[in-house]
């Protein structure tokens, strides 16, 4: 089997700064944190490839990632950045196709996170520029609240041909302990077919000091909902060093989901990231990083 971590970033502080990396909560990860960096850890918690996310809103950092992932056999595939009301969408995603490594964009993500309009992704010009991710075959990460999931729920049923994947399970409460109304809105979301879910984050919600027990409540509540076909691990490295280390994550990860059987660990820890985002597992095609 083919171990996937379906959510990962890097990031360089002299080529592109990231400005909200900025305020004492995150001076743990205000560094450089590049594939080289990623590469061990991955290897040594028995990962085999992984999905490289968007950090900023920036197509140009999305082409960078493409550039990464042709040149490395780790990077399976790229969820980038391109602006989905602008008129020139399909000249972006073109663009970013035909530039180094562009059969590695996988999928799209927005920051809807930071949107004051807990409806943005019910905006007609949002929904038509998923419609124009359907088309091109992208998949399309869900980065939300628990107060957006109403507006999730409505977009996945109006754009049945689209995959969403949901990241983090849409950071739940569970620094303090709360399953509702977090818990109904994602069984709601859940209950559309077109709709994946990353097991990613938690350790970052739950701050530190976490234990598992206080983490697997929530991975039931997406294991029961989504179903093992429809979730998938992801790291979130470098922001889960926050609250704990690459070996750390995996390993509890694979604690939350030791009851199931075997081909069901084999769809969380890569049939359902390889499934999601069509990656091409072949091995050998370019020098690794």
């Amino acid at each position: 089997m083919t171990r996937i971590d379906a959510h990962h970033h890097l990031w360089e502080l002299a080529r592109r700064p990231q400005t909200w990396l900025d305020g004492p909560a995150l001076a743990a990860i205000r560094r450089d944190f590049t594939l080289d960096d990623f590469a061990p850890h991955a290897t040594a918690a028995g990962v085999d490839r992984g999905v490289l996310v968007q950090v900023l809103p920036d197509a140009d950092e999305t082409a960078e990632f493409l550039a990464v992932a042709a040149a490395s056999d780790l990077v399976a595939g790229v969820v980038g950045w391109a602006d989905l009301v602008s008129d020139r969408l399909p000249h972006t995603l073109a663009r970013l196709r035909e530039g180094p490594g562009g059969e590695y964009l996988v999928g799209v993500r927005h920051l809807v996170q930071s949107e004051p309009d807990p409806g943005w992704l019910n905006r007609p010009d949002v929904r038509q520029g998923m419609r124009t991710l359907a088309t091109l075959g992208l998949a399309y990460d869900l980065l939300t609240l628990p107060h957006q999931l109403p507006a999730a729920v409505d977009t996945a049923r109006a754009l049945p041909e689209l995959t969403f994947i949901l990241d983090h399970l849409s950071k739940p409460p569970i620094a303090s302990g709360e399953l509702e109304p977090w818990a109904a809105r994602v069984r709601e979301l859940a209950a559309e077919p077109n709709v994946f879910c990353k097991l990613s984050g938690l350790v970052t919600e739950a701050g530190a000091g976490w234990t598992v027990p206080d983490l697997r409540p929530y991975a039931e509540v997406v294991l029961d909902a989504f179903g093992s076909h429809r979730v998938m691990f992801g790291s979130d490295w470098p922001v889960c060093l926050l609250a704990a280390s690459y070996s750390q994550v995996v390993a509890t990860a694979e604690e939350m989901t030791a009851a199931l059987s075997a081909d069901e660990r084999a769809d969380v820890f890569g049939g359902t990231a390889a499934r999601a985002y069509g990656l091409k597992l072949e091995t050998g095609r370019k020098d690794a990083s």
